[in-house]
This record gives C-alpha cells, sequence and structure tokens, in this order.
C-alpha cells in the first residue's frame, strides 16, 4: 500500500474557481460601506476587510481539505477518502478509463442579478481515474451536490455508480511519478491512450 496526500503550493489552483465570487463580494460589500458610511474609502476598507474574511474561510477550509484528503493504492485498487466523510473506491479491473476529471468544490449555481452580472465557482479540472466503483458520502450533503451525484451514470450489469479520483490534484504530473508506477503496473492498457 501506497498513500498520497495533496502537495503544499496547491492553494492558489484552489482559490482560482472563486475569484469571480470573491471580486463581486468585494463590489457589492464596497457598494454597502460607501452607501451606509457616506464615504468611499470607507467602503472600499469594509468591502476589503469583507473579502478578506472571506478569503479566511478559504485558506481555512484548503488547509482542511489538503490535510485530510488521502488516496491510496493497494493490489486491490484505488481509494480516495477526505475530511468531510467522502469515500471513493475503485478496483482495478473496473477503472475504465484515464481521463479529464471536474471536481465541483461549492454549488455551481451562479449568483448575481438576472440581465446583470452573474458569476459562478468553477469545478477543478484534472486528470484522474474513472470507473465503476463505489462511493460512500457524508450523511450532511448539500442538497446542490446529492442532485449531481443522483445523474451520474450507473454501470447496468453491477448498479454501481460512475466514479473518480482526481490523480491531478494530489500531483499534476502524477503519470510519470509513483502513482502512474501503479497505473502502469496493475492497468498498463489504460497509459497507453
Amino acid at each position: 500500500m501506497e498513500e498520497f496526500r495533496i502537495r503544499a503550493g496547491s492553494f492558489p489552483r484552489f482559490v482560482v474557481p472563486f475569484v469571480a465570487p470573491l471580486v463581486l463580494f468585494f463590489a457589492v460589500i464596497l457598494l454597502l460601506g460607501a452607501i451606509f458610511t457616506g464615504s468611499t474609502l470607507l467602503g472600499i476598507a469594509i468591502g476589503a476587510l469583507g473579502t478578506g474574511a472571506l478569503f479566511a474561510v478559504l485558506a481555512a477550509k484548503h488547509r482542511r481539505m489538503s490535510s485530510g484528503t488521502v488516496v491510496r493504492f493497494t493490489a486491490e485498487g484505488v481509494e480516495l477518502t477526505d475530511s468531510l466523510g467522502f469515500r471513493v473506491h475503485l478496483r482495478w479491473p473496473d477503472i475504465t478509463r484515464i481521463d479529464v476529471v471536474d471536481t465541483q468544490l461549492a454549488n455551481p449555481r451562479s449568483v448575481g442579478r438576472p440581465g446583470g452580472v452573474r458569476v459562478r465557482a468553477q469545478a477543478l479540472r484534472s486528470v484522474g481515474l474513472i470507473g465503476w466503483g463505489e462511493r460512500t458520502v457524508p450523511p450532511r450533503l448539500p442538497g446542490w451536490m446529492r442532485d449531481r451525484l443522483a445523474r451520474v451514470p450507473v454501470d447496468p450489469a453491477t448498479g454501481r455508480p460512475e466514479v473518480t479520483v482526481p490523480l491531478g490534484e494530489f500531483d499534476a504530473q502524477w503519470q510519470r511519478g509513483r502513482m502512474g508506477d501503479w497505473v502502469r503496473h496493475y492497468r498498463p492498457d489504460l497509459m497507453g491512450r
């Protein structure tokens, strides 16, 4: 068995999908601050403080996510677990392909004024393993995520859902490293594609 954790320095990649919502939040708080205080300078300060607080929340969430997210390779397959209670298990024979994996960390619904500026948090995209596996989710799952998981394809023969393991979130060059060695050893057919 071999374990891998998210590498240090992954915070900028984690924050990128939240940049547009943070900019919108700053603008709204700046305007509200300026209106209620009567001072543009004070509005800017309030906007910066509010956005800074949200940025600090993102930093704390990233720290918890990166310290508690682990991918394990064994002779049986690959398992991904995180600190929130998600668990994905893929047996080697059930991996169907290596492809782009979208990891949605926040509600993908757009926010903003209809007909005006609308922003949303984008998914993180990386290359990973996809196949028919097992998924365990925490009991308190947001409705948008539960709906998204309910729409995932299911293998008609086994009833297992299609699951993904975003190895690129752990190491963008995973195919050239130890994780790639595991896949080459157990599923060399996938690496030649």
